[in-house]
């Protein structure tokens, strides 16, 4: 395998499945310019991004235990790591510290979409915070991604954020998306067409119960 090959089968591992261009890639993302030693990776990677979306209190318990040891630093080499499984658990990390100065480094890997897999977590993780901000990411994902029918990303889990959100803060987002949203599922005859928010609830509730916890 020369050079270029491990090069490509090095960016398929970290979940850079999709090339892509689109109107975000001038946008700077956080990237660490160096690589994760493995201990690090033991430590607050492997054991927790299989379980991200879990609800269940014994893992509730699990995130108590460690909440006190994660600070920014943990947060920041974690989501600047170019792997969708570093990524999604330095959002997940933010939500439950409650760091939300951390929002424009989650909202731009969202609107670039590197890697696969991680930005469910993103949308979610969003949807926790809250913010102008968070809408405003949210927004621009899904008026840009729901026009390309042929990638297949995010789209559902943007548009379960952005209703809950307008639940939340009395908005009507979620209206403005339906049209581009019927258009985009048409070839996509294995999507659920209705857009439920029960899931997110579920897990936004281990958020807020790791989160309220004080160190």
């Amino acid at each position: 395998m020369d050079s270029k090959e491990l090069e490509q089968l090095k960016l398929h591992v970290a979940g850079a499945v999709v090339r892509h261009t689109s109107p975000f890639n001038e946008l700077n993302s956080f990237n660490n310019e160096f690589e994760l030693n493995q201990e690090f990776v033991d430590r607050w990677v492997i054991p927790f991004y299989t379980n991200i979306r879990k609800t269940e209190s014994s893992w509730v318990n699990k995130l108590l235990a460690i909440k006190c040891e994660i600070n920014d630093d943990i947060i920041l080499k974690t989501l600047g790591d170019f792997n969708w499984r570093t990524r999604q658990t330095g959002a997940f990390f933010s939500a439950i510290t409650n760091k939300n100065q951390f929002i424009d480094i989650i909202g731009i890997h969202l609107l670039k979409s590197e890697v696969c897999f991680a930005g469910r977590i993103y949308c979610y993780v969003l949807a926790s915070f809250n913010t102008t901000k968070c809408v405003d990411y949210l927004n621009l994902y899904l008026e840009y991604y729901l026009t390309k029918p042929n990638l297949w990303f995010n789209q559902r889990e943007a548009m379960e954020a952005i209703l809950y959100l307008d639940s939340l803060n009395q908005t009507c987002y979620f209206e403005n998306h339906l049209n581009n949203w019927s258009q985009f599922i048409i070839n996509k005859p294995d999507w659920e067409k209705e857009i439920k928010t029960e899931k997110l609830e579920e897990w936004l509730s281990v958020i807020e119960k790791v989160k309220s916890h004080n160190c």
